[in-house]
């Protein structure tokens, strides 16, 4: 129950703002996640990751709060840290909690938009610091993928009329 009341803590931490904001969706495929977003243009952004490629007793989702350092228009560098549950852990073990708690996690990255014409398409790096729920053991993860921000197109500014030649 303790780990659940800290996962509703995470989660009210953000503000409604934040989770009402435009998405981003982004795979790593060394790693396997795929990773959907609240706006990381925003000062605080949630990251959650669902491990693919992977059996349904083991599937884990990361839940991560973000807080961006620094932004710009081509780099934005970010911290954060997480909670990796296991909601389905419960095929393979009938005793185990409602909802696994799997670990902990820290995270560095930085997202570059390499396209001026679209800087929408991001690359992602990030070294993630992950330790188990007994802190027995950990290691030192390091994730690279790809990342399509949604947004608003800017507009464009209309070119005044100009008069016709007499």
């Amino acid at each position: 129950m303790k780990k659940l009341f800290c996962l509703l803590i995470i989660l009210f931490a953000l503000s409604t703002e934040t989770l009402k904001a435009q998405a981003s969706v982004g795979y790593y495929p060394w790693s396997s996640l795929l990773s959907v977003s609240t706006s990381p243009r925003k000062a605080v952004w949630l990251d959650t990751r669902f491990q693919t490629n992977s059996l349904f007793s083991s599937l884990s989702v990361d839940l991560l709060p973000m807080i961006n350092l620094k932004r710009g228009e081509v780099v934005q560098w970010y911290i954060g840290g997480g909670l990796r549950l296991n909601p389905l852990y419960r095929i393979a073990d009938a005793d185990a909690d409602l909802i696994t708690i799997d670990g902990y996690s820290l995270n560095v990255g930085v997202r570059i938009s390499p396209l001026p014409q679209n800087r929408n398409i991001q690359v992602a790096l990030e070294l993630n610091p992950y330790v188990k729920d007994e802190f027995d053991s950990g290691v030192l993860k390091s994730h690279f993928g790809l990342v399509y921000v949604f947004g608003k197109k800017k507009k464009t500014e209309a070119l005044p009329d100009l008069p016709a030649n007499p």
